[in-house]
């Protein structure tokens, strides 16, 4: 078994060269298809997998949730990946892909495994109109080097998933908790940048609810051009980028560049590196969060809790240890 400094080794190698590891799937064929398209899912949120266990219905379970299974004493909810995606397996549903989000464990029946892949995230786009699936793709991976003519998968919105399928009890964003206003000067704003349309409205609302001005990007590259845009207006001013930004808030996986990049970016340039760097990601689990301060980022947040994504960002803005 691997330790955990072996795992971090492992992708500190990986995410220095803005790479990842794919998990590629399928489900089926959507209505109209005539073949089975390949869908992603990022490694190092892959607990395990394993064949079809028993599942254990449950009275009046939500749609799509076909009832919970026990592995290895834990007893983790299972969700038809297949119908959310309105897709049909010509087999059955074989495989449990079994994963880690927001530190919540759940399982994901799927019709069969293909590969993992290595990639770069320059191979990743984001996914627009169509391609995005009404909100349950976040990107499209191009998997060969011929982009000309290269195989595609769908990398799948996760989160969007999970809260449409398990939508939470409790209101996610409220007043009493937020707690209280951040103090920010005039023109300073916190620059978040998440490829998820779900995360990035629950960020919204959290900033909106503690008054603080902000800039919202889709991407790590979006937000590294968005900081040079930045630099160039404070330049024009006799000011600093550190005026202007109080902060910058980075989701991980992200399509063309990922956040351990634009984190090492910003602490590469000494125009930047004073910015404070907050990780806000679904990638939980201490590996993961031992591996972000190897990046340099100055705090880590799981997704989604509203009360500790304010009270890192106040402590981070007041100049407080995160």
């Amino acid at each position: 078994m691997k330790s955990v400094q072996q795992e971090i080794d492992e992708r500190t190698a990986l995410t220095a060269n803005n790479k990842f590891e794919l998990m590629l799937f399928r489900l089926g064929r959507a209505a109209g298809a005539d073949h089975s398209d390949l869908y992603g899912i990022n490694v190092f949120k892959l607990r395990e997998i394993v064949a079809m266990p028993t599942i254990n219905s449950i009275a009046n379970s939500p749609p799509h949730v076909l009832g919970v299974v026990n592995v290895r004493g834990q007893i983790i909810t299972v969700i038809d990946l297949p119908s959310v995606l309105g897709c049909t397996p010509a087999t059955g549903l074989n495989i449990l892909l079994i994963t880690e989000y927001a530190r919540t464990t759940q399982a994901f029946a799927v019709e069969a495994v293909d590969e993992i892949v290595r990639l770069e995230w320059s191979q990743v786009r984001p996914a627009v109109g169509a391609a995005a699936g009404n909100g349950t793709v976040t990107s499209i991976a191009q998997l060969d080097t011929d982009v000309h003519n290269t195989r595609l998968a769908q990398v799948l919105d996760v989160e969007q998933i999970l809260r449409s399928v398990l939508p939470p009890k409790d209101e996610d964003v409220s007043p009493e908790k937020v707690g209280p206003q951040v103090s920010l000067s005039d023109d300073s704003f916190i620059l978040a940048a998440d490829d998820s349309a779900s995360a990035r409205m629950l960020i919204e609302q959290s900033l909106q609810a503690i008054g603080a001005k902000y800039v919202m990007t889709k991407s790590g590259k979006e937000a590294w051009e968005r900081l040079h845009d930045i630099a160039e207006e404070a330049a024009k001013e006799g000011r600093t980028v550190r005026d202007k930004v109080a902060m910058v808030l980075s989701d991980l996986e992200m399509p063309e560049m990922d956040g351990f990049t634009l984190t090492r970016n910003i602490k590469g340039d000494p125009r930047f590196q004073s910015i404070p760097v907050v990780i806000h990601s679904s990638l939980s689990g201490s590996t993961n969060e031992q591996h972000v301060k190897s990046v340099g980022a100055n705090g880590y947040v799981a997704k989604f809790n509203a009360e500790e994504l304010t009270g890192i960002i106040r402590r981070i803005v007041s100049g407080a240890p995160a």
